[in-house]
């Protein structure tokens, strides 16, 4: 896994959690 891929995948999980606790 490179670099960015960890980085997408840790802002993609990141926008999840904001979403789930907006609710």
């Amino acid at each position: 896994m490179t670099v960015y891929e960890a980085l997408s995948l840790i802002i993609l999980f990141a926008t999840l959690v904001v979403l789930i606790l907006k609710k």
